[in-house]
């Protein structure tokens, strides 16, 4: 499907000099002199590289056309991900390397989206927030309000993020998973 490079947005794929790419930034620039364009930041699904390319407003790019389905999480193994299809009970595999850091967040029967690309999985996208218990955390000290008011906490999945003072070890807390952030405790 052909799309106005103004329409381009984090997180799209696009099929760009023969091959799929996910779009990691973009910032739409309209100089004093000239026409305006997008400036995309771009990383290979396949080949892992990374592109910085300069769109025209008026140039059209192919989005890719990705079928998404909902999957449950079962488990893993050294190199793969292993996911089931609640209703027809297919099961699949995703290898590790294309999930990344948010696969620590994957708990057993969490319900992902998987979307697929020319009948390859390619990417998952994991609910909103998640709850997370907190395996440890430093002690808040009185009088630091001065400074920032967050703390470094582990999550009892190996996670490292920022928690309020108030946070302690055992805690159950709301993480984002789209930047891993700290959302409220539960």
């Amino acid at each position: 499907m052909k799309i106005n490079a103004s329409e381009i947005r984090v997180g799209m794929l696009l099929e760009y000099k023969n091959d799929l790419w996910q779009v990691l930034k973009t910032q739409h620039v309209k100089p004093g002199k000239g026409g305006a364009f997008a400036q995309v930041e771009m990383k290979s699904v396949n080949k892992n590289t990374k592109l910085n390319e300069r769109f025209r407003s008026s140039e059209t790019v192919e989005k890719a056309s990705l079928e998404e389905t909902d999957y449950n999480y079962l488990y893993e193994d050294e190199q793969n991900y292993f996911f089931i299809n609640p209703q027809t009970f297919e099961q699949i595999e995703i290898k590790k390397n294309l999930i990344g850091e948010k696969a620590k967040l994957l708990t057993e029967n969490l319900m992902v989206t998987v979307s697929f690309y020319n009948e390859n999985p390619i990417l998952i996208d994991l609910p909103k927030q998640v709850t997370c218990k907190i395996e440890s955390t430093d002690v808040a000290l009185k009088g630091q309000t001065i400074s920032s008011s967050y703390k470094p906490a582990i999550l009892n999945n190996g996670l490292n993020i920022q928690v309020p003072p108030f946070i302690e070890a055992g805690d159950d807390i709301i993480v984002d998973t789209r930047n891993l952030e700290y959302i409220k405790k539960v």
